[in-house]
């Protein structure tokens, strides 16, 4: 069983990144983007709507407050300031999804704030604060191995964990950062097959050819790729085919 997720609602005023609507007919999770690398008011509301017709589960995903970098710049904000700026995400997208008639049912944060989880004891604990402030029963998404999940899991969040098919890793399962070359996977028959391989085994080749393990109850589809709609719709495809079941975690 895999759950498969996509960053959605990656737009601000006129501007579109992601198309919305066809991602959702395809992932089982939607991690919306909250207004702090992008998103606004308008595409979050429309966002929720569509994810709620859909049966699509509502995820918020938090950032760090970089609009112009896409939430992929390193920043040091203070802690009390990080759990404040996660919760006020959280509750804003909470807004939208119970007009539309569901609920925000999982937590994931993007970008650089992601990567700096992974391994940063201060960043993670801010963000779990963060979480616990705006509901403390809601599953925080990141990678295996993590800080962040090993503490969610101590402060009673379900800690989910998640891979990424079109993402190279480093021998030590994280990924490796998107300035190396080589850093995101292009080919859409090896995303396709990567992704076949994370569901069935729980394991993929690392940027450096060796074999790493990588279990993960979801899969990230990214929306902001060249033919992302069709490149998800063949790997849901795909999973069907050989007998994984497409189904939400939250």
């Amino acid at each position: 069983m895999i759950d498969l997720n996509a960053d959605l609602g990656e737009g601000f005023g006129r501007w579109h990144l992601t198309d919305d609507e066809q991602l959702l007919s395809v992932v089982t999770s939607a991690n919306v983007a909250c207004g702090f690398h992008a998103g606004d008011p308008v595409t979050m509301r429309r966002v929720c709507e569509l994810a709620a017709e859909r049966g699509v589960r509502v995820g918020a995903q938090v950032s760090y407050r970089d609009l112009a970098g896409f939430g992929r710049r390193a920043m040091d904000v203070p802690s009390a300031e990080l759990a404040a700026e996660v919760a006020y995400q959280i509750g804003a997208l909470e807004v939208f999804a119970r007009a539309a008639g569901t609920r925000v049912s999982y937590v994931k944060p993007h970008g650089a704030l992601y990567n700096r989880i992974v391994r940063d004891r201060e960043q993670a604990a801010a963000v779990i604060e963060g979480v616990l402030l705006a509901d403390a029963s809601l599953p925080v998404l990141g990678l295996p191995g993590s800080v962040v999940l090993e503490l969610a899991a101590k402060a009673g969040l379900p800690a989910v964990t998640e891979a990424f098919a079109d993402r190279a890793y480093t021998d030590e399962g994280t990924l490796v950062p998107r300035g190396r070359d080589g850093a995101v996977v292009t080919d859409p028959e090896a995303i396709v097959e990567r992704s076949l391989s994370l569901a069935r085994s729980g394991s993929v080749d690392a940027l450096s050819g060796a074999r790493i393990e990588v279990r993960a109850r979801s899969l990230c589809l990214h929306g902001d790729t060249p033919g992302a709609v069709d490149l998800a719709r063949r790997v849901r495809e795909r999973l069907l085919e050989s007998g994984v079941r497409v189904e939400a975690f939250a």
